[in-house]
């Protein structure tokens, strides 16, 4: 089993980054709108989970043949060795 990279390790961060700012930016435009703290925390933390689970939906469905192929767990690559005729 090979370690994954460093690019791999960080990805589950940068989405929180991403969704942190979304929602800082949403909560400062709900503040400044309304005046009303409250309210602007309650935006800020329903806009930081609606934005995790859509880039985390987004990458799920994303995934390439390689991704695929390896959670199959063979080596063939789609359409190899499609030898039964049936399609």
């Amino acid at each position: 089993m090979t370690t994954p990279s460093r690019r791999d390790r960080l990805r589950p961060v940068e989405l929180l980054g991403i969704s942190a700012i979304v929602a800082v930016f949403v909560g400062l435009v709900v503040l400044f709108s309304t005046r009303e703290v409250t309210l602007a925390l309650i935006f800020l933390g329903v806009a930081f989970i609606v934005v995790v689970v859509v880039l985390a939906m987004l990458q799920l469905a994303s995934t390439s043949d390689q991704d695929d192929n390896d959670m199959l767990g063979g080596h063939k690559t789609p359409g190899e060795g499609d030898t039964d005729g049936f399609h």
